[in-house]
């Protein structure tokens, strides 16, 4: 039937390329197997169009899932979480931005010590806003700072002040509200292992410290400022013990957790390998 050839088709291309279900439906439509249906079988799948998308879309929702994405510093762990939250419709959650915010606040009010940082929590309030092209800002008690928060210095702040208890548990709170509806892919450092610790999808990110160096090195460079390459690979060091050897929530794979090491891979490479991981679980 004209219907069972649609839904497999629709099926099949979502897969293979790829799409949302209203490209791969498209697709389809203006495919050669569409173009050689006889008029009776062509005016068919019109009258079954709307009925078989409204049934791929209500199973599209009931296999909503959770994405935990983690891994060290610099392996673009945030690119490829927004390009599979654009591809799967979900929300994304920069939980890393949530922790530079806390570690901003702490820098302009000059808090260090340990006990003023968890008294000082009370007042802080972090947030996200969606832009009008599409990308999403921090904010920190309704200001946007997404750009003041990705320099040097709060990445090496936020790493400190994410070791401790208090805050953690401040913010994984927050970060476990977000997900009680499933669809949304979340990046950070203990997602898999402690934010969603049942997430169906778990991605690892790993390559090696001199390749993240000369990407966060560029990354820089491109904003406009003048790091040292030498300096950037120490940060990225420093950032690693820290990350693996604190007492609260140390980064590790967790045991189902799918490595990807992006050493060599192109972005092409390594979001074609994750959607194809993604799709698997969704369609």
């Amino acid at each position: 039937m004209v219907e069972s050839l649609t839904r497999d088709l629709v099926l099949r291309v979502m897969e293979d390329e790829h799409l949302s279900m209203r490209e791969a439906m498209d697709k389809v439509y203006r495919s050669k197997t569409y173009r050689a249906l006889t008029k009776e079988e062509t005016g068919l799948y019109f009258q079954s169009a709307v009925y078989l998308y409204d049934e791929l879309e209500k199973e599209n929702k009931m296999k909503k899932i959770i994405v935990a994405i983690d891994g060290y510093s610099s392996c673009g762990k945030s690119t490829i979480a927004k390009a599979l939250a654009k591809h799967a419709g979900y929300m994304y959650v920069d939980t890393g931005a949530m922790y530079r915010a806390v570690a901003l606040y702490m820098l302009r009010h000059g808090i260090t010590e340990e006990a003023a940082i968890v008294a000082a929590l009370k007042d802080v309030q972090v947030g996200f806003t969606l832009q009008a092209d599409g990308t999403q800002h921090t904010t920190l008690n309704g200001e946007d700072v997404e750009g003041l928060i990705r320099t040097l210095e709060v990445g090496n702040r936020a790493s400190q002040v994410s070791q401790i208890k208090e805050v953690r548990a401040f913010l994984v709170l927050q970060q476990q509200a977000m997900g009680e509806a499933k669809g949304i892919v979340m990046d950070g450092r203990d997602i898999g292992t402690v934010v969603f610790p049942n997430a169906e999808l778990k991605l690892f990110l790993t390559a090696r410290p001199e390749v993240r160096a000369q990407r966060r090195f560029d990354e820089l460079v491109g904003k406009g400022e003048h790091p040292d390459y030498e300096e950037v690979l120490r940060d990225v060091n420093d950032r690693d013990y820290r990350d693996t050897h604190r007492a609260e929530s140390p980064l590790r794979q967790a045991e189902d957790a799918v490595v990807v090491d992006n050493n060599e891979m192109t972005r092409e490479e390594q979001m074609a390998h994750i959607y194809g991981l993604f799709d698997k679980l969704t369609i």
